[in-house]
């Protein structure tokens, strides 16, 4: 019996043993949460309906967002510094939700004065240039505002004369004093090798043919002069030469000359000025694309334009970001390239003659191409 009392007591020791030892813990713990400060919120601006390029910031366009004290910088406004913001101008279009920070207001005057509203579109260290286009050359006005593009530029290679810089062959002429020296001179002064003077370029021929070769015939074993049957063939190239271009504009953008023009006017001539008709919508096809590009690359299109290149534009997709290395198309390129044959020389031929490649009419073709 004394040995079951025994047992009884050691237990009940160690119950109040356990119990005094989770008092103790539960005790310390919430008196460890309660000392942890609670942060203190501040209610920043941000802006509560979108708001464009120089609009004015009024009550209705903004609201407030609790934010932790140290989470806030100086470039923000809290509800305090309201008035701070109430009346400035928005020098970036601001979307819903965005805080408000001080390099994204200034005076209304000094918006104005910053551009028009499309200059915010262009991304810092990028320009804008205008480039000519088709239908053709713009996947058939396919490409619009914002849409990304590559683009392909076509020249034209001909051989010179590195001194000259003159298109081969040159002209040969007989060196020496006389008639046939002055009649040459005569003619070169009159024509300096004009395409249109016709009499003059004949002289030129007569006395002066193009510069050939010698070829030696290898069955009559007998040299021949050589000459071209007509003007050097011009040789074409194609390569891309930009990827990943966004589009800023395709066609013109607005001209905003009727307040120009009433800018102009004094206040008595604007008071008893009538009000000028809208201007017709311009139904012509675009023919001019804005594109955004790095200043070099603006250099380069410029090059390209005045150098006589043909530029294509390719659309792609709206998230594709990848970037491929192509190869230049030339005649050997595609011949190797994608297996075309050089046709042989037979002894028959179809009838009639094919002297060019012609689109195959079609009965309504005369529908579909009058409104192009």
């Amino acid at each position: 019996m004394r040995r079951g009392r025994v047992f009884i007591y050691i237990a009940l020791i160690l119950l109040l043993a356990l119990g005094g030892g989770y008092w103790f813990l539960t005790q310390n713990s919430s008196e460890s949460a309660s000392a942890v400060p609670t942060p203190s919120l501040t209610e920043v601006l941000v802006v509560a309906q979108p708001i464009p390029l120089g609009g004015t910031i009024t009550e209705e366009n903004l609201t407030t967002v609790p934010l932790p004290q140290d989470k806030i910088v100086a470039v923000m406004f809290t509800t305090d510094q309201r008035e701070d913001v109430l009346g400035k101008a928005a020098k970036y279009p601001l979307e819903q939700g965005v805080m408000i920070t001080s390099s994204m207001i200034g005076e209304p005057g000094e918006i104005t004065a910053s551009g028009p509203e499309w200059v915010s579109l262009i991304s810092p260290g990028m320009t804008a240039i205008a480039v000519p286009t088709s239908r053709l050359a713009s996947v058939a006005y396919g490409i619009g505002d914002g849409a990304h593009v590559n683009v392909i530029a076509c020249f034209l290679f001909v051989d010179v004369d590195p001194q000259y810089q003159s298109i081969l062959p040159n002209y040969t002429s007989a060196a020496g004093a006389g008639e046939d020296a002055q009649l040459v001179s005569s003619a070169l002064s009159e024509s300096q090798f004009s395409e249109t003077d016709t009499t003059s370029s004949e002289a030129v021929q007569r006395r002066d043919p193009s510069q050939g070769r010698v070829e030696l015939d290898p069955a009559l074993q007998q040299p021949f002069y050589v000459i071209p049957s007509e003007a050097q063939r011009a040789r074409p190239v194609c390569q891309q030469v930009f990827q990943d271009v966004v589009v800023m504009r395709l066609g013109n953008f607005p001209l905003k000359v009727d307040e120009a023009a009433k800018a102009d006017l004094s206040e008595e001539e604007q008071a008893g000025a009538q009000p000028a008709p809208a201007p017709a919508a311009d139904t012509r096809p675009p023919d001019i694309v804005t594109l955004m590009v790095s200043p070099q690359d603006a250099v380069t299109l410029t090059y390209l334009m005045y150098g006589g290149a043909n530029l294509t534009l390719t659309l792609r997709g709206s998230t594709d970001t990848a970037r491929f290395e192509t190869e230049a198309a030339t005649l050997q390129f595609v011949l190797s390239q994608y297996a075309i044959p050089i046709p042989a020389k037979l002894p028959y031929a179809t009838e009639p003659r094919i002297t060019a490649l012609e689109a195959p009419s079609l009965p309504n073709d005369s529908v579909s191409t009058s409104g192009q």
